[in-house]
């Protein structure tokens, strides 16, 4: 399949121009759209480069030099545009955190392709493979905050979008032959609603991987660092990992160095980042270590009740009814039904069908496909 569009995209850099492509795009039926972030390069992440594309143009955005972007609220809202995307989660969430952007009538052609049972879901893989297109990924891991866009860098953006229509098309078609298009349209519905995580003053340690394992004291050591390091990456505009590392932190943590030599015995950083951030790091222990014991954080376990039996016979009775049913369809076992809601389902142990509206998690695709099979699954229980 050739290229429908040119390789040169035109570069929308002013508000009169987004609100002119605004207008032309709004007499569209479907578009497809991404966007480029610079989350590898930057403290806080922004959208550098929005993509979009009809079956007749393609059009790139700059939001850096257009600045206002509410031209494309009412677009974006229409429910009779379909909105097409590849991996939406991130992109939805960025486009309302920087723009307050809102989507209406999205699809997404990675979530259509795990209900197809497609196991590579990259956007490159399903290219390579529907289209025999080889995206070219020179450009994957570049800073878009920086000016000027080469025409290369425009052409590379704009190939993840010039493809996603024909390609939605060929999955909806797909999707109504196996009668899931309503699984994947409802879920998207969801997906067009998730939002970013709201920034508060929670512990920074509670979204760190493995500081459950440490002791009160060391935990302490930890949230020190942390919050050492990310006043390191605020003041140089750094993504955190480009101070240091998540296990640099975690070493110097259950070391607890209280000097520069120790901080270097321990080998957790190299020796450009001891003479940039060591005396900090340092005293940032020692501060920690002075905690009284009273005040020292504890990491807030979840313990998970144990179920009793009856539930237990039915958790194990869902999950095997769920693993046929997926290798049966051929799709991921936890797409068809995630372990919470199979919790979920075996604990309120629901009778009827209209029992099962009761289960906040279960999707209505779920309820109307598989509600009689799982009744019938929790009856052989009893």
């Amino acid at each position: 399949m050739k290229n429908p569009i040119p390789n040169k995209y035109p570069l929308v850099e002013t508000l009169s121009g987004l609100e002119k492509i605004a207008t032309i795009f709004a007499q569209e039926e479907a578009l497809a759209i991404d966007l480029e972030a610079d989350s590898m390069y930057h403290f806080q992440e922004k959208v550098c480069l929005l993509q979009m594309a009809s079956h007749k143009t393609c059009t790139l955005i700059d939001p850096l030099q257009v600045g206002d972007l509410s031209s494309l609220h009412t677009l974006f809202l229409n429910p009779a545009i379909k909105k097409i995307f590849h991996g939406a989660d991130y992109d939805v969430r960025s486009l309302f955190r920087d723009f307050k952007l809102e989507l209406n009538n999205l699809f997404d052609t990675q979530l259509a392709c795990r209900f197809l049972g497609v196991r590579e879901t990259s956007l490159e893989a399903v290219l390579q493979k529907r289209f025999n297109i080889s995206l070219y990924k020179k450009y994957q891991m570049k800073d878009w905050s920086k000016r000027p866009f080469t025409d290369e860098m425009l052409a590379y953006a704009a190939m993840d979008v010039v493809y996603l229509l024909p390609l939605s098309e060929i999955l909806i078609e797909e999707l109504k032959i196996k009668q899931r298009l309503a699984w994947v349209t409802e879920e998207c519905r969801y997906l067009s609603k998730v939002r970013p995580v709201p920034s508060n003053s929670n512990p920074l340690y509670l979204k760190f991987r493995g500081a459950g394992r440490l002791n009160p004291r060391a935990l302490a050591v930890l949230e020190a660092l942390l919050q050492q390091r990310r006043q390191f990456a605020q003041k140089k505009d750094k993504p955190l990992f480009k101070v240091c590392s998540n296990a640099s932190l975690l070493k110097i943590a259950a070391s607890m160095p209280v000097s520069l030599k120790h901080l270097e015995r321990i080998d957790a950083l190299s020796q450009i980042q001891v003479h940039m951030y060591g005396n900090a790091m340092v005293n940032a222990v020692r501060n920690a270590l002075k905690t009284p014991c009273e005040d020292l954080p504890i990491y807030p376990h979840k313990k998970m009740p144990i179920p009793e039996s009856a539930v237990r016979e039915r958790i194990k009775a869902l999950k095997c009814w769920r693993d046929d049913r997926a290798e049966a369809l051929e799709i991921e076992a936890g797409l068809l039904c995630n372990n919470a809601l199979i919790s979920d389902i075996a604990i309120r142990n629901p009778e009827h069908p209209q029992d099962l509206k009761t289960i906040e998690n279960m999707k209505n695709w779920q309820r109307d496909t598989f509600g009689k099979e799982i009744l019938q699954v929790l009856r052989k229980c009893k």
